[in-house]
C-alpha cells in the first residue's frame, strides 16, 4: 500500500519570494518555462489588500478575527514546488504561513499553526523532564561536520568511503533516532496517565510546579509519582505483560 505523505505547516520568512505558475502557450520550439513572474509576498499585504477575506478562527484557545489571502505558488530556486501560502493579518501583526498540503483550507492552516505553542511545551518537557535530547552517541568514524558549506561543496560524510566506518555512522544515527523515539513514547505515556488519571489518583497531587494545577498534573509530577510507586504496582499486578517481561529478564 502507498505510504501517506508527511506534510508541514510553518511560518515563512518576511522576505520570502515565490513564483506564479508559468503561462500556457501553444506548441512551438524551445523548452516550456518552469515558472512565471516572481512574487514578493510581503508586498501583497498592500498591493492586494482588497482581496483579503475575513474569518473567525480559534487561536491559542480563543476565537479571533483575522484577515487572510490564500495563494498557491511555486517555490524553491530550481525546484519550483507548488506550495500553499496564507498571508494573515491579525490586528497589527502580519504573518506569512506556508504548507505543502494543497488540500488544507486557509482557516485550517491558521489554526494548525496556532498549535505550535503546545508543541513547544512538549519539547520543553522532553528536554527538561525526560531528557530526550541528552543523548551522547558518537563515533570516531564520523568526520568533523562543517556548519556552513560553500555552494557546490559536498558534505563531509560523503567523503567517508570505508564500508566499516559507514556502518558505524549508520549505527550511531540509528542509536540517536531510537533514543529520541523512546523519549517521545515515554512523553506520550506520561501525558496519557496525567490526562486520564489525575482525577482518580489523589497521590498524583503531592508535587506541584510553579502554580497549583486544578485538573491535570504535569509530566514531571507523574514521573515523581511513578518513581515511588511503580515497583509496588508491578508487585500487585504480576499478571501484567510488562511485569512478566521484566521478571523474565
Amino acid at each position: 500500500s502507498a505510504v501517506a505523505p508527511l506534510h508541514i505547516v510553518t511560518k515563512a520568512k518576511a522576505n520570502v519570494v515565490a513564483y506564479e505558475h508559468p503561462p500556457t502557450r501553444e506548441k512551438g520550439r524551445g523548452r516550456p518555462p518552469k515558472k512565471g513572474p516572481m512574487v514578493k509576498l510581503k508586498e501583497l499585504f498592500q498591493t492586494r489588500a482588497s482581496e483579503f477575506q475575513t474569518a473567525t478562527v480559534t487561536m491559542y484557545g480563543k476565537e479571533e478575527t483575522v484577515q487572510y489571502l490564500c495563494l498557491d505558488l511555486l517555490w524553491g530556486q530550481g525546484l519550483y514546488q507548488e506550495l500553499r501560502f496564507v498571508l494573515v493579518r491579525w490586528g497589527d501583526r502580519l504573518s506569512i504561513l506556508v504548507t505543502t498540503d494543497l488540500t488544507l483550507a486557509a482557516t485550517d492552516i491558521i489554526e494548525l499553526y496556532g498549535y505550535r505553542f503546545k508543541i513547544e511545551c512538549m519539547f520543553r518537557e522532553m528536554k527538561q523532564a525526560i531528557g530526550g535530547f541528552s543523548y551522547h552517541f558518537w563515533s570516531k568514524s564520523m568526520p568533523k561536520l562543517k556548519r556552513y558549506l560553500k555552494k557546490g561543496e559536498s558534505h563531509p560524510v560523503e567523503h567517508v568511503t570505508d564500508e566499516k566506518e559507514r556502518t558505524r555512522i549508520r549505527q550511531t544515527v540509528k542509536a540517536i533516532e531510537g533514543y529520541v523515539m523512546c523519549s517521545c513514547i515515554a512523553t506520550g505515556l506520561l501525558q496519557l496517565i496525567a490526562v486520564r488519571y489525575s482525577s482518580r489518583v489523589p497521590g498524583l497531587f503531592f508535587r506541584y510546579l510553579r502554580t497549583h494545577p486544578k485538573t491535570v498534573v504535569s509530566e514531571a509530577t507523574v514521573m515523581a509519582y511513578l518513581r515511588t510507586s511503580i515497583f509496588r504496582l508491578f508487585a500487585r499486578n504480576p499478571q501484567l505483560s510488562l511485569t512478566k517481561i521484566i521478571q523474565s529478564k
